[in-house]
């Protein structure tokens, strides 16, 4: 366990030995702290499911049933959504695109995958679509909020460089980097140390990015517990709610990221983040207007017995 926290290190900052990114390894079998978390987030997401849908009329069967059904999919989605934009990486090696152990998932490909596919097995099982997604948003934010954190075992999926550059070069010393990590940001040494390394500028410390998403992700999950006891929503509109929320984060998160999959000039991330915004605010105005759904707290109390 003493490897899983990093030690200060005086300069040169190169010394700082990142954390592991494994838990534990016993021989040729090693589990990493990136399908540890994603693990995590499934299982947290499940139990958030069964324990609302129990509530809502939706039967654990169900949920259970198209969590073993939608979940490889949205796997595969996220990987072939990453293959698409990178296409000149494995054009020459397509074996390399079952390769999924070495990295390379979109999370927008996962989700519009398990939008669609919840949508045929939903109408498949005569099951409630609406509420199904209902059960999906939170499930969605934990999900990502703790996957994000296999990232930062990674050190991938981080943003520039702290202070930006000024004609390619660092704007601000490691010092004033650090600082700003430290005492502007108020992060612990462990976060902050595994923020130094050498990517795309050289030796700097770089925006924590996976943070910024987990954090946001958690606010949303509280605010969506809370909506759902609450009169003000129809069932439905917790997926709109998602939609926005993430998507607006993920917007200006994006543009810190140096990894980004692009279409042409455009940051791909963000030309869906707008797209999925003006889609919750449709849905949204949908599900009250058109579908004229009913209030979520009706269902509750359909089904408190």
């Amino acid at each position: 366990m003493a490897n899983l926290l990093t030690v200060v290190h005086n300069l040169p900052r190169q010394e700082i030995e990142p954390l592991r990114n494994y838990l534990f390894s016993a021989g040729p079998f090693t589990v990493y702290f990136y399908s540890f978390f994603i693990v995590i987030g499934i299982l947290c997401a499940l139990g958030l499911g069964l324990h609302e849908g129990k509530k809502i009329g939706v039967k654990s069967d169900h949920i259970i049933d198209g969590l073993i059904i939608i979940l490889p999919l949205s796997i595969i989605g996220t990987r072939l959504w990453y293959v698409i934009f990178q296409w000149d990486q494995y054009r020459n090696n397509l074996g390399d695109i079952v390769r999924i152990w070495d990295g390379g998932l979109a999370i927008h490909g996962g989700f519009i995958t398990a939008f669609v596919a919840t949508i045929v097995y939903t109408k498949k099982r005569n099951i409630d679509l609406f509420r199904a997604l209902d059960l999906m948003a939170p499930g969605f934010l934990i999900a990502q909020a703790l996957g994000r954190w296999g990232n930062f075992f990674n050190q991938e999926a981080h943003g520039t460089v702290i202070g930006g550059l000024t004609n390619g070069n660092a704007a601000l010393d490691h010092d004033a980097q650090r600082e700003f990590l430290t005492g502007t940001l108020r992060l612990p040494a462990f976060i902050t140390d595994n923020m130094f390394f050498n990517a795309d500028y050289g030796w700097h410390y770089y925006h924590p990015t996976f943070l910024y998403e987990s954090l946001w992700n958690i606010l949303g999950l509280i605010i969506v517990l809370v909506l759902r006891r609450t009169k003000l929503i129809r069932s439905g509109d917790l997926v709109a709610f998602y939609l926005i929320w993430y998507s607006a984060a993920r917007f200006f998160i994006e543009s810190l990221r140096t990894d980004a999959l692009m279409i042409g000039n455009l940051r791909t991330a963000q030309v869906v983040s707008i797209l999925m915004i003006l889609g919750g605010v449709a849905f949204l105005v949908l599900n009250r207007y058109v579908f004229r759904r009913k209030h979520y707290y009706k269902y509750l109390e359909e089904h408190k017995a």
